[in-house]
């Protein structure tokens, strides 16, 4: 993998590059669709290259560990073989799913103990194994196994949570680097920083991963719970240590407004559930604001979802028949919300990219941060 700064912004740490991978090129700042279990929900993948316009999607190591499991995996030739998506992928590590599964998990030195979410049978991800699951699932990049912290957390818990994660990246990169990928192509090790909401603890995490010289970061353990000021905090204290010739990857965040101030704090990658999952729910993001398509007032609102993004679905489809499906259950209904919010996302990141380029993106960041974080 190979990154390439392009242009910095001069009145915030915004920045564009380029992110070259074996399955293809990534132009940062870029927001990656979830693709929980081999499948972005509700969207195929020819949705997704020509009307999202995804560059890049995320899989995530403890669903598919489960199911397909990995022998389907294999036997397929890898994830890109097996769902069709010839563009790159990212793997999670799994560490948040675990995180999430607080009831039924016991973490210690070797691992991850817990329970399958499925069938209660009893599973132990080790920073090992799971380097070597994520060589099965064969993403382009894969994620150093974490701890993810909760919010809030003691100070004591949150120190020792990432002195653990650090013995465990030290696992992950010997594991990696004395295995080979299984299908032919180059695959690339991100750790993360952890360290909760304590300064001092964010910086010598950032400190220890920047120490490891791998050819990208990603910030983990924000948009658990924290206030977004404190989040942008964490980020902008991790940016600022973090090698700048390597790209940055804030895990699961967020909204758009929050993406928007991440990329002005030096971040170039972002993932999150959130257009998917409040598509379904019949949350639209839109460059206007943000609507409730349930409301009656889009009832008799025959204008098209939002034509200023450029996207099939957002142009084609009005709002009052949006609403109409939704309300009728109608499997239509998420689809058309799905893309629109994806494309939504894409679109917003590739707007930002054109101002950091143009060199207004600070002025356009702040009218938009509004805009997009309005209740229509």
């Amino acid at each position: 993998m190979k990154f390439t700064l392009e242009k910095k912004d001069t009145q915030t740490k915004a920045r564009t590059g380029t992110l070259t991978t074996d399955h293809g090129v990534i132009q940062t700042p870029i927001f990656m669709p979830v693709g929980t279990a081999g499948t972005v929900k509700a969207v195929h993948q020819r949705e997704l290259k020509e009307d999202v316009k995804a560059q890049i999607i995320l899989g995530n190591t403890y669903h598919l560990y489960l199911r397909p499991g990995l022998e389907i995996l294999e036997k397929a030739g890898g994830l890109h073989q097996f769902n069709g998506w010839d563009r790159p992928i990212l793997t999670d590590s799994g560490g948040y799913q675990v995180f999430s599964l607080a009831g039924t998990r016991k973490i210690n030195e070797e691992g991850v103990t817990f329970k399958s979410h499925i069938d209660g049978s009893k599973h132990v991800f080790s920073p090992e194994g799971v380097m070597d699951i994520q060589r099965t699932i064969g993403a382009d990049i894969i994620m150093a196994f974490d701890e993810c912290t909760p919010y809030p957390c003691e100070y004591g818990y949150a120190r020792k949570s990432m002195e653990m994660t650090h013995r465990w990246l030290k696992r992950c990169i010997d594991r990696f680097d004395s295995t080979e990928g299984k299908y032919g192509y180059t695959q690339t090790l991100f750790p993360i920083v952890q360290g909760s909401v304590y300064k001092d603890l964010r910086k010598q995490s950032a400190e220890f991963i920047a120490e490891q010289g791998r050819e990208g970061n990603a910030i983990g353990g924000l948009s658990v719970g924290e206030p977004a000021e404190m989040m942008y905090e964490m980020t902008e204290l991790v940016t600022d240590i973090l090698p700048s010739d390597k790209p940055r990857y804030l895990m699961g965040v967020g909204t758009p407004a929050n993406i928007l101030e991440c990329i002005a704090l030096g971040v170039d990658m972002f993932d999150c559930v959130m257009p998917t999952r409040n598509a379904r729910n019949g949350m639209l993001f839109t460059s206007e604001g943000i609507i409730n398509i349930r409301n009656e007032k889009w009832k008799e609102d025959f204008s098209p979802i939002d034509p200023a993004i450029g996207n099939y679905v957002s142009s084609f489809y009005s709002k009052a028949y949006l609403r109409h499906l939704t309300i009728s259950k109608e499997i239509l209904a998420a689809q058309i919300a799905s893309i629109h919010n994806l494309s939504f996302y894409l679109w917003l990141v590739g707007q930002a990219r054109e101002h950091i380029q143009a060199g207004d993106f600070a002025f356009w960041k702040d009218q938009m941060v509004k805009k997009v974080s309005a209740r229509l």
